[in-house]
């Protein structure tokens, strides 16, 4: 029996035999005087075999969930996107072979993406990867057919890739292991929405895995062990059993109100970023969304989205999730989100830099277009707008000030919009906390967002490892700053909600109704849990009495 310690990225555990993802030789031979016709020829016609393949996955895998095949759309988005296309076509017309040029242009925007300080961004970087491969396959006649053993297993790679998962039953996969990769992967999200417990980044420690055997793995805690005993089995078919049980107790607290125990209703909403989130958002039952992140809109483009690509989004979503409240979040990059169109400066703490609202009340043309996307869209469904990174009163008020210009704009174009469309603005720094009762006066809403107030606060840098046993969201300061925030907002009239991690933090409730927090705002998949213990709070207070 042998431990190996990964990182867990989903929360499940699993106990099955090791069947290793077959390995294919995909080294390219660099060619030189290539005639560009004939290599532009193949490299289109490769293209479309990809692309046919790759439609074939989106198919076989909407089927077990319509969330998880809009990755194989994305792959066919970047496949047919004009940076990549010209990348290849310039290699291709200075005599390259087209094999050639589809494996630098892989590693080039490979390593764009991996150079990002954003996680999501940095998962990109897999994405690229993953249409690097199936287009030298093609090259190279690959169509496997990959055979799997009996039964179920645990899919063993180095690298793994949507297009890895798809070439098996999802019924036979109890886990995932691989030696690289991180929790934002698209194959750890496509882990966790399948409910498939996944480890990643095992480094060097890989290779101790052997060919065959059974294992455990803990997709929380990034634990695998190797040929467990009878003891570490009971263990973890203890904990599969719970799990599943747990599941189908969180079913009871589906349609229901989260109400504490005085009668005080919390809103339960959901954070999301894009619109295949929206499924998440119904089925596991969300009251609103509490965090639209609008930047995740610019972030996945080469260029400023137009004011027409945000409004058919924010339509979408308002529309698709009626009538529930969408909050949703203005621009907020800069710091651990950069896009390169922005030609944002290199700065030595970008976190307290330029970034967010500082950004769009410097280069307003950006923010209007938003805004007016944003308004146009209020007519279609019950829609807020939250704007982050407040430290000054007079920054709320020059909002109001453009917000106004936009309407007018809207009105002598006859265009509708939602005339008592919802302001509010995020709470994540020391300074909007202090002057939180000025700021209360001028908005309709707060939300505290408690992953930047708590760096923010306790001066510890939420990206540095090093130092990320200090960040601590439930430290004593960042609870006075959240009472007194609450205290403020109610004394205004208005409603205070949090959206950070810790709204999902269990242990943290009975703090949150103690200060009367209308609305908690939670991955979509940690709704049911808060919901129930909230319901759970209000029930035992009752039996209390």
């Amino acid at each position: 029996m042998k431990t190996i310690i990964g990182l867990g990225a989903s929360d499940r555990v699993a106990i099955e035999k090791i069947h290793y993802l077959q390995e294919l030789d995909l080294s390219v031979e660099k060619k030189k005087n290539c005639k560009p016709d004939i290599e532009l020829k193949k490299f289109f016609d490769n293209r479309d075999i990809v692309l046919s393949r790759l439609q074939v996955s989106y198919d076989k895998t909407k089927v077990h969930d319509e969330k998880t095949a809009q990755v194989f759309e994305i792959h066919q988005m970047m496949l047919e996107d004009l940076d990549y296309t010209e990348s290849v076509e310039s290699l291709i017309t200075k005599g390259y072979n087209a094999e050639y040029a589809v494996q630098q242009t892989g590693l080039k925007f490979k390593q764009l993406f991996e150079s990002s300080d954003n996680e999501i961004l940095q998962s990109r970087a897999m994405d690229v990867s993953d249409i690097t491969n199936q287009m030298i396959k093609a090259f190279k006649g690959i169509n496997e057919h990959e055979k799997a053993p009996e039964g179920k297993f645990i899919l063993i790679s180095r690298d793994l890739y949507p297009s890895d998962i798809v070439k098996f039953d999802h019924n036979q996969i109890a886990g995932f292991v691989t030696q690289y990769g991180s929790k934002n992967s698209h194959a750890a999200i496509l882990a966790r929405t399948l409910n498939i417990p996944i480890v990643v980044n095992l480094g060097n420690r890989f290779d101790e895995i052997p060919y065959f055997g059974t294992m455990a793995i803990n997709g929380a805690t990034g634990e695998i062990i190797i040929n467990p005993n009878k003891y570490i089995l009971g263990i973890y078919k203890k904990k599969i059993k719970e799990a599943e049980e747990y599941a189908q107790l969180l079913e009871k607290y589906r349609n229901k109100k989260a109400i504490s125990s005085d009668g005080h209703h919390v809103t339960i909403g959901a954070n999301i970023g894009n619109l295949t989130d929206i499924d998440l958002v119904i089925n596991y039952d969300a009251d609103a969304v509490g965090l639209f992140r609008s930047e995740f809109i610019y972030l996945e483009r080469n260029d400023y989205p137009s004011e027409e690509d945000q409004f058919n989004i924010y339509k979408e979503v308002v529309e698709r999730l009626k009538p529930r409240q969408i909050i949703i979040r203005t621009l907020d990059i800069g710091a651990d989100k950069t896009a390169g169109y922005f030609h944002l400066n290199k700065e030595e703490n970008p976190a307290l830099g330029y970034r967010a609202i500082r950004i769009c009340l410097k280069q307003p043309e950006i923010f209007k277009t938003q805004l007016r996307a944003l308004y146009r869209a209020s007519a279609f469904g019950n829609l807020a707008i939250m704007i982050p990174m407040i430290t000054h009163v007079e920054q709320v008020l020059e909002v109001k000030e453009i917000i106004k210009e936009v309407q007018n704009e809207l009105l002598i174009n006859h265009i509708p919009f939602d005339a008592d469309l919802k302001v509010g603005i995020m709470i994540e720094t020391p300074a909007a906390v202090m002057i939180s009762d000025l700021l209360a006066k001028e908005v309709d809403f707060f939300s505290i967002g408690t992953n930047d107030l708590t760096q923010y606060t306790l001066a510890v840098d939420r990206m540095n490892t090093e130092i990320e046993h200090l960040f601590d969201s439930t430290h004593e300061s960042i609870k006075r700053m959240i009472a007194l925030t609450a205290k403020n907002a109610h004394d205004a009239g208005i409603w205070v909600g949090i959206c950070g991690e810790s709204a999902s933090d269990l242990n943290m409730i009975d703090f949150y109704l103690t200060h009367k927090i209308d609305e908690l705002s939670v991955s979509p998949s940690k709704v049911l849990q808060v919901k129930k213990a909230i319901i759970e709070n209000h029930l035992k207070n009752h039996q209390d009495l």
